[in-house]
């Protein structure tokens, strides 16, 4: 029976995404911006010159410091989150080498709270606490662990490498493709970079494709229309 379970146990494989939520959010919002805000940018410069020059400028400035404001802002909203994860598992220590007897019961009312019957939730409090009292607070108590724990370093970097590379798009559009037709240009190609864009980031997070498209396309839609709006609005001749 023991080997019969252990070669379910082989042939049961379960694929999890979680493990990659926080680079997997931050590349995805990254690159989004990126094709979005570069986009945007250039449709309403365009919509309000007649030269290229003042597109590619505008593209190209938009591209450098929407990166760079992705990756701070980024930076700094991950680590105010570390911070405060820190600053939680330090209290939660101190909890457990001054009431541990209190932890122990709090512990066990968890799991209570999730369907276990006194007895049992007070022996797997125990048995946890035994092994690792400040990993067992972490998860279940403050919902802390490896899988989600705040990275700020690998958010930023991800958050700014995704917007260049999603920004680089639009901007080589405005750098090569007609001037005349540039706007639905910008339109076309950054839809059809979103509709890419949210097919693999829903493949890579296991999640429904077709939804993920239908609602970056929709928000993408939206944006650029709008930005289109504004340059019409105030015919600014900037060429």
């Amino acid at each position: 029976m023991k080997q019969e379970n252990e070669r379910n146990l082989e042939t049961h494989i379960e694929t999890h995404y979680i493990n990659r939520s926080n680079w997997l959010r931050a590349a995805v919002l990254g690159a989004n911006d990126g094709i979005l805000s570069t986009a945007s940018i250039a449709i309403g410069v365009a919509a309000a010159s007649s030269t290229r020059e003042p597109i590619i400028l505008a593209a190209l400035a938009g591209l450098i410091a929407g990166a760079l404001s992705m990756a701070a802002g980024e930076y700094i909203s991950v680590s105010s989150q570390a911070d405060l994860e820190k600053a939680d598992l330090e209290r939660e220590k101190e909890a457990l080498k001054t009431t541990p007897k209190m932890e122990l019961l709090e512990l066990a009312e968890i799991y209570e709270n999730r369907g276990l019957d006194k007895e049992t939730a007070l022996l797997v409090a125990k048995q946890l606490t035994a092994h690792d009292a400040l990993e067992a607070h972490a998860r279940d108590e403050l919902g802390i662990n490896s899988a989600t724990q705040a990275n700020p370093l690998q958010a930023s970097l991800a958050s700014g490498a995704a917007f260049i590379m999603g920004g680089v798009l639009p901007f080589l559009v405005a750098l090569f493709l007609p001037l005349p037709q540039m706007i639905y240009y910008q339109y076309g190609f950054a839809i059809a970079f979103l509709i890419l864009l949210g097919a693999i980031a829903a493949k890579a997070g296991g999640s429904n494709v077709l939804k993920a498209v239908v609602r970056i396309t929709f928000w993408g839609t939206v944006a650029m229309g709008l930005t289109a709006l504004v340059g019409y609005l105030f015919e600014v001749n900037v060429g």
